[in-house]
């Protein structure tokens, strides 16, 4: 009951923080600045300019429908989280956010904080495998559907159309502009955010003693380590490569630790967008959401 308590604390939280900074930068900074806003978030400010409707509330009843119609393929339990999170969030822009002031500076500025706001916003609520539901429903269920596809490109594309709307109803070209603006900060900051987690650096170290090499790697930083057979393209003599993945940090222990095991080792180190597997952050979303879908296990590092 324990550990049920708090991941359920924690989830809280974060559902709370990030519904709190999505609802200032909607609120106080995009409804402000007067130009249009993606989701279902920014169908209701569109309402909102056009008949004065509140946008927390019009939030929950254009989410009733969609709920309906993504249910078989987000499951039950997101579902009900995302519910849970989207309530939060739409009472948060009615009756919180109108607490603070409003912003009134430049629009290019009020584009980026809205942009970076949001973002952070989202990916708190994503990383808890929730949503502030709406269009959030749909891009998780396209997300469920095709995991391999990036959560941020996912919600660029399907919202685009939205302040693309947004501009021509108010006939706001430069609105247009800024809401693309917001739209690429959000989708990469939830990126840089949430995959930025996995990120690391892979490392091929070519060597007459690959077991030296593992020795080396694994007493300055623990990390394990795979050697590849393989044979040198000129002389024909047989040599070692071995691949390591790391967190960005423990590289560097580990290019030192190699360099002084082995000074005649040739070593490449590549940008790794995502390690998964033990002693790695595992950011998981929309997973599992299909019927008969389960989550994916811990991968284990190379041994």
């Amino acid at each position: 009951m324990l550990k049920i308590g708090r991941h359920t604390f924690a989830s809280l939280f974060f559902e709370c923080s990030g519904s709190f900074l999505i609802s200032i930068a909607t609120y106080n900074i995009v409804l402000a600045a007067g130009f249009p806003m993606s989701g279902f978030s920014g169908i209701a400010i569109i309402l909102h300019r056009l008949f004065g409707l509140p946008i927390g509330l019009t939030t929950i009843a254009l989410n009733i429908p969609v709920a309906f119609l993504c249910y078989k393929v987000i499951g039950r339990a997101f579902l009900l989280r995302s519910l849970r999170c989207m309530v939060i969030s739409s009472l948060m822009i009615d009756y919180i956010a109108p607490l603070f002031p409003m912003y009134t500076g430049d629009r290019m500025l009020a584009a980026i904080a809205a942009g970076v706001i949001i973002g952070l916003g989202f990916a708190m609520i994503y990383m808890r495998n929730t949503s502030t539901g709406g269009s959030d429903f749909i891009v998780m269920a396209v997300k469920a559907t095709w995991p391999h596809l990036k959560l941020g490109n996912i919600v660029f594309a399907f919202d685009f159309i939205i302040v693309l709307a947004g501009g021509l109803i108010f006939n706001d070209l430069d609105g247009i502009i800024y809401g693309v603006i917001v739209n690429y900060l959000l989708s990469v900051v939830v990126d840089k955010v949430m995959y930025g987690l996995n990120a690391g650096k892979v490392a091929f170290i070519v060597s007459d003693d690959g077991k030296r090499i593992y020795s080396a790697v694994s007493g300055c930083c623990e990390r394990g380590s795979t050697i590849i057979p393989a044979v040198g393209g000129y002389s024909g003599q047989p040599r070692d490569i071995v691949m390591i993945a790391a967190s960005t940090k423990d590289m560097y222990s580990i290019e030192k630790a190699v360099k002084h095991a082995d000074p005649n080792s040739f070593m490449i180190i590549m940008e790794s967008n995502e390690v998964h597997g033990l002693g790695f952050n595992v950011t998981r979303v929309a997973e599992a959401s299909r019927p008969g879908v389960s989550p994916r296990r811990r991968e284990t590092p190379p041994d």
